[in-house]
């Protein structure tokens, strides 16, 4: 079967080639992969980035995958043949809270990925998608669709009347402003770019802020928001844009930290984060359990993943590659098999 395969670290190592095709075990379930998604986890795994644990040689790339079951293990009695799948990234994160052994069954990184056109998956480890998702739609939701209704809905539970910030348009702050929006909350969306904001104002978004125009945005959350602040704010910058955060958020409010796209290491004023009782949630995906609650949501509500640019498997590195210089609006997407 052919894979995208990392064969050392570096990019310039990523290949795609023919490699024996797995096998489902007893508790496994043998999938057909349709479609992948690209996250910025892709491109700090390329570079050895999860440290000791990860697999640093002929790993398979990608965490996120939708496809379709074409054998079920012996012990397998919840999935048959033709049901539509995904794949938790947390293969063991089965639901409740998160523990170091969970967290050390990460697609992509630690064990092999889904970048591949078979790949046997625990029975345990996927979800069942509605024939209404297509295949590219249904493989952006692991990762940064399950990492945004996990800050907005799992750790905060957004009502109507909140106010919510969201940063950029990648994939997770894209996400996070749909499930805001369904939620009632009132959404002040920021950006570099204009064209990006009006976009963001067509999925909902009821204030717009130019962060590279208005580098204190902060000031001008809280200045929205009738000098209150933000209940909050869905932090995806890390290092440059915290202090912002901190500044937009009310007191009692909720930073949720998701993304280190700026850097990883902040000088952070420690004094308002406690005499506001300001609340740092750092916030890494969610259970299996969670994921399948939040298909369900979105199908209820009509909630469609914003799909940027669909590359083949074959053209893989130049996906990625278009992923990090960050122009795209929304999620990047692999076709593995039409």
């Amino acid at each position: 079967m052919k894979a995208a395969v990392l064969e050392s670290l570096g990019i310039d190592n990523l290949r795609v080639k023919e490699i024996a095709e797995p096998k489902a075990g007893p508790d496994d379930v043998l999938v057909r992969m349709r479609a992948g998604s690209l996250n910025y986890r892709d491109l700090v795994a390329i570079d050895g980035g999860y440290g000791s644990q990860q697999k640093r040689s002929d790993l398979i790339m990608l965490s996120d995958g939708a496809g379709e079951v074409v054998e079920v293990g012996e012990n397998v009695r919840q999935f048959k043949p033709g049901d539509r799948v995904v794949a938790s990234l947390f293969q063991k994160w089965d639901a409740g809270r998160p523990t170091n052994d969970r967290f050390r069954s990460g697609l992509g990184g630690i064990l092999d990925g889904v970048a591949c056109e078979y790949r046997a998956l625990s029975a345990s480890g996927v979800v069942r998608i509605p024939d209404s998702m297509s295949w590219t739609e249904a493989a952006t939701l692991p990762c940064a669709a399950l990492t945004a209704w996990s800050a907005v809905v799992g750790e905060f539970w957004t009502k109507p009347g909140d106010s919510a910030v969201t940063q950029g348009s990648g994939g997770v702050s894209i996400f996070a402003l749909q499930f805001a929006v369904a939620c009632g909350a009132r959404v002040i969306a920021t950006s570099s770019s204009d064209a990006k904001l009006a976009r963001l104002a067509e999925l909902g978004a009821a204030e717009l802020i130019n962060y590279r125009e208005l580098p204190e945005w902060g000031r001008l959350v809280v200045e929205r928001t009738a000098g209150v602040g933000a209940d909050l704010v869905v932090e995806v910058g890390g290092a440059q844009s915290l202090s912002q955060s901190l500044r937009a958020v009310r007191v009692g409010g909720t930073i949720a930290l998701i993304g280190v796209l700026s850097g990883g290491r902040a000088e952070l004023n420690l004094g308002p984060v406690v005499t506001r009782q300001v609340r740092l949630q750092g916030v890494t995906v969610g259970s299996r359990e969670r994921l399948g609650e939040m298909i369900a949501a979105m199908t209820a509500n009509g909630i469609r993943p914003v799909i940027d640019r669909v590359f083949p498997l074959d053209e893989i590195k130049d996906a990625l590659l278009y992923l990090k210089a960050g122009r795209h609006f929304g999620k990047v997407c692999i076709e593995i098999q039409s």
